[in-house]
């Protein structure tokens, strides 16, 4: 990812926040065919296991009937994409284009790179867990958060048994939050203004901050 170093993520910790706020990713893998890409939630897992690098690792699950299941790409590496807040910013709102006209419109947004080792896993119990474990964290908001336990065991069963695990070994971080850091501070305060009349609050509030 191109990243000039005004837009840099440099904050590992910022960085894993982004990707727990915007779970919903695009795994992009290299098959015989050609690059596909699958979009899944995948919860970010910073402990390490046999399979957990530097970084830690990210977990979800794909259909198994899903042919990137049956790709050849297990142990390959992989790029996942987690997607920010993004919004059109008008050179309207610059203030400084009351002095200088030669301004253009952008697009200001965030986003997470990341690089790592593809694995599958079809043992039950790793299944179970991961599932477990997205439903815990997405009900959380839930005025009665549902359960695995709540479904019948057959059924959970036979729902497991058409899922594969998905796990991403971390071997790279790369983040880019395009917040009109190049700009002067009255144009930066007027993205904000015109941000929050459109609102983008979420993105108004990155570049607050």
């Amino acid at each position: 990812m191109y990243i000039p170093k005004p837009f840099a993520m440099d904050n590992p910790e910022a960085i894993r926040a982004h990707i727990e706020t915007h779970p919903f990713a695009a795994l992009v893998v290299q098959r015989e065919s050609g690059l596909e890409a699958v979009h899944l939630p995948l919860l970010l897992d910073a402990a390490k296991d046999a399979h957990g690098g530097e970084y830690g690792r990210l977990r979800g699950h794909i259909a198994r009937a899903n042919p990137v299941f049956d790709a050849g790409v297990e142990g390959s590496e992989v790029l996942v994409i987690f997607s920010g807040p993004q919004a059109y910013v008008s050179a309207g709102w610059y203030p400084s284009k009351l002095a200088n006209s030669k301004v253009v419109p952008t697009w200001n947004y965030t986003a997470v790179h990341v690089t790592g080792t593809l694995h599958f896993h079809d043992d039950r119990d790793w299944l179970l867990r991961n599932v477990g474990d997205l439903t815990t964290r997405f009900e959380a908001g839930q005025d009665v958060p549902w359960s695995v336990d709540d479904a019948p065991e057959d059924y959970i069963d036979a729902m497991t048994r058409a899922i594969v695990g998905v796990e991403i070994e971390i071997t790279r971080l790369e983040g880019k939050a395009k917040l009109s850091q190049n700009r002067p501070a009255e144009d930066r305060a007027g993205v904000i203004d015109g941000l929050l009349d459109a609102g983008d609050a979420e993105l108004a509030r990155l570049m607050g901050n």
